[in-house]
Formats: C-alpha cells, structure tokens, sequence
C-alpha cells in the first residue's frame, strides 16, 4: 500500500487516518475474523487513530514500531524535513492555524508549551484524550478492544525523541523523561493503556542497537516482538 509515500506523508494526520481506514475497509471487505495491524514510525500513530475511530473494530493486535506515540520533540527528527528548524522554536510554527496542516505539526509535543499543545494540536492532544472532546469515550472505548497492545522501541533509535514515546513515555518540564507507568496520563487511564495492562494486554520491547529505519528488518525484532502475537 503505497499512499501517503514521500512528501504526501506531511498531508495532515486525521486526513490520512480516513483515507488509510478506507482502503483497509475495503481490502478486508466483510470478512469478521481477527487481523492484525502493523504499523512503523508515524504510521504507528495513523493505525492507532484508525483503531481509535472504528467502531466494534475486528483488530486484534495492533504491534506498533517506533512510533511516537507520545509525540515527537527532537532536532534529528526535524531536520529530515524542516531543515533550518530548531528544536525549542518549532512550536512557533507548529502551534498556529496554518501550522496543523502539517502531519508533524499534528503530533509535535512541546514539554516547555503544554497550554498551547492542548490548545493547537488538531490530532495528538485529542487522540491522547489529553484534551476532552465530545469523541474520547469513543476513542479510549475502541483502543480497549484490542487484545494485545504491542509498543516497540529502544535508546539507539536515532530519530524518535525520546525514544521512550514508542513505548508513550514521555519529557516532562524540566525535560526529566517517564515511562508510561509513571504518567499521571496513565494513572488516570486517560486514553484506556492502564485497562489494557491491568489485563496484561498492554506489552513493551526494549531493544539496544536498533536505528529508526533497521526495525522492521531486524530479524531478533521481528522474531521476538511480532511474530508471537500475529497467532
């Protein structure tokens, strides 16, 4: 499936999340067994919006791959697309109205700027339910159905910052990262992660020496973080 590819992959977050939905509705066509969502980097982030909006969904796992799912807030990362960009400035231009029609913008998360992330961010703070909106009990009701929730990543990633946000650990203010168990976010179950642990369903892979663009080659990954839960 090769939507999305390229420059079209800085087409706004929720615009590709319908579109991807579609065209996975369409390829599974009324078939009612289980599947199995795979999803690397930001495509992690649009399989679980489309978890999230499909409603009485048939998805069993959903194995996410470095993705971040917490957000995003590193340089490396900005510079493979905004070349120029600084780090500690971006939320000028991603936290404005023009500003969200950009995929990153969507998931861009300023510890330092958490009034106007919630304010501005059309896709992340609500997908989170970190801002309320009349969809978050539908949001947190779907990612509860699945039966296995599979978060992979590790310190040597390169690109996802922190690395700990493919596991939706994240910087707090002074730039101190939590895990996800740490989070208030969490402790609150927000979004439904603490459900899905208190069934044993939410499941974290920690490797070392693993690049962002290396994960879904890597034959100890795959062997030990996807093929047990594709059954």
């Amino acid at each position: 499936m090769d939507m999305y590819a390229h420059l079209h992959s800085l087409e706004p977050m929720w615009k590709q999340v319908a579109d991807f939905k579609a065209e996975i509705q369409r390829i599974l066509g009324n078939r009612t067994e289980e599947v199995h969502l795979v999803a690397h980097s930001q495509g992690g982030l649009i399989a679980r919006g489309i978890i999230e909006i499909w409603d009485n969904h048939n998805i069993s796992s959903f194995i996410s791959i470095s993705s971040p799912q917490a957000g995003q807030f590193g340089d490396n990362f900005l510079h493979l697309i905004f070349p120029g960009v600084v780090r500690d400035e971006a939320f000028w231009l991603f936290y404005s109205y023009f500003g969200q029609y950009s995929s990153v913008a969507n998931y861009w998360n300023d510890p330092h700027e958490q009034e106007e992330y919630r304010q501005y961010s059309k896709f992340l703070a609500p997908l989170n339910n970190e801002v309320l909106t009349g969809e978050s009990a539908r949001f947190r009701r779907n990612l509860c159905r699945l039966k296995r929730l599979v978060l992979i990543g590790g310190p040597d990633d390169g690109i996802i910052t922190p690395w700990q946000s493919s596991q939706f650990g994240f910087y707090t203010a002074n730039m101190t990262v939590l895990d996800v168990r740490q989070r208030d976010w969490y402790r609150k179950d927000r979004n439904g992660l603490r459900t899905l642990d208190r069934r044993h369903a939410l499941i974290l892979h920690t490797f070392d020496g693993v690049q962002h663009f290396d994960w879904h080659h890597n034959i100890t990954v795959i062997r030990e973080a996807m093929l047990p839960y594709l059954d």
